[in-house]
């Protein structure tokens, strides 16, 4: 059997109007043409659709039955027919993102809010992770996206880099907070708070103090910058914090509406804190995938910017 949807949509609406006549001026055809169409579809399902009573077209019982039928199949393509108009039109689609800690508690979804804005039918699955397992999620083809420390290089992902660095965050009220860059010498022996032990900014900031000669004071380990902010608010510590965590501090006017609390000041020497967008280089991302990979570079290439103007 070899239907087509010519022959359904003509059938729906012989049946809608009752007549080949009405059928023939609503489709924008020729009443023959309406006619022929009919007889093929009656063909090719084997039965008889129309019957002639005193110069009426009467449907037969089949007829009513495969009207059903017609209609939901006409439905469904129509909305398939909307399904890929959206897509097309970024207004349809889903997207898988593995994030570290670090940025999807606060700024991924900020960022995410953002960019779905207006596109109500885009589905969202953001899931923490660290930074190997997104390497071998990506890898393997389970998400669209991730947004990780940036790893070595591999043949099974494809990675966008953002050359980021540290900034310590210091008591607004603390006399360190007058100096325009802070240093190991600035902070011997002083309370600091770090990510964990086995995070890279917190080995490099271990090494600058080794090599500056002087007391490193670690008070408080993290698994996230993010609450480190509440301890340096006290007066308790210093934070070594990345970017992203420094710039939405004071973008989301997070240390309240007075004075700002906490400043925030270049270290050095530079530690390096770089991210990476990660895609599977062996399956093609969806277009509006590829639309946020963009979206998400260009905020990140303006923090950066922004962050390095203070900095500088």
């Amino acid at each position: 059997m070899n239907l087509s949807i010519r022959q359904l949509a003509t059938f729906r609406e012989v049946m809608r109007s009752g007549s080949i006549s009405e059928a023939a001026r609503t489709l924008g055809r020729t009443q023959p043409a309406v006619s022929s169409t009919i007889a093929g579809l009656e063909t090719e399902l084997e039965l008889k659709l129309f019957m002639r009573e005193q110069g009426r077209l009467v449907p037969t019982p089949e007829a009513e039955f495969f009207l059903e039928e017609a209609e939901a199949i006409l439905k469904r393509l129509e909305i398939s027919k909307r399904t890929l108009r959206g897509l097309a039109n970024r207004e349809h689609g889903q997207l898988r993102i593995a994030s570290i800690p670090e940025v999807a508690s606060d700024f991924l979804p900020n960022s995410l809010s953002r960019f779905i804005a207006d596109k109500p039918s885009v589905k969202v699955a953001l899931a923490s992770r660290t930074s190997s397992e997104i390497e071998e999620l990506i890898a393997a083809q389970q998400f669209d996206i991730g947004f990780t420390e940036t790893p070595r290089a591999r043949n099974s992902f494809d990675q966008i880099d953002f050359d980021l660095e540290c900034m310590c965050a210091i008591p607004a009220t603390d006399p360190l907070a007058s100096k325009e860059v802070i240093t190991p010498t600035e902070l011997d022996g002083y309370p600091l708070a770090l990510l964990h032990s086995e995070h890279r900014s917190h080995k490099q900031t271990l090494a600058r103090f080794r090599d500056a000669g002087v007391n490193f004071n670690q008070r408080f380990e993290l698994q996230t910058a993010l609450p480190g902010l509440r301890f340096v608010e006290a007066g308790l510590c210093a934070l070594i914090c990345d970017m992203i965590t420094a710039y939405k501090a004071q973008e989301d006017g997070r240390l309240g509406m007075g004075p700002p609390m906490i400043v925030f000041r270049p270290f050095r020497p530079r530690i390096q804190n770089s991210l990476s967008i990660l895609t599977p280089t062996h399956r093609p991302i969806s277009i509006v995938a590829k639309d946020f990979c963009e979206f998400l570079s260009a905020e990140v290439e303006a923090i950066r910017s922004t962050m390095v103007r203070k900095v500088a």
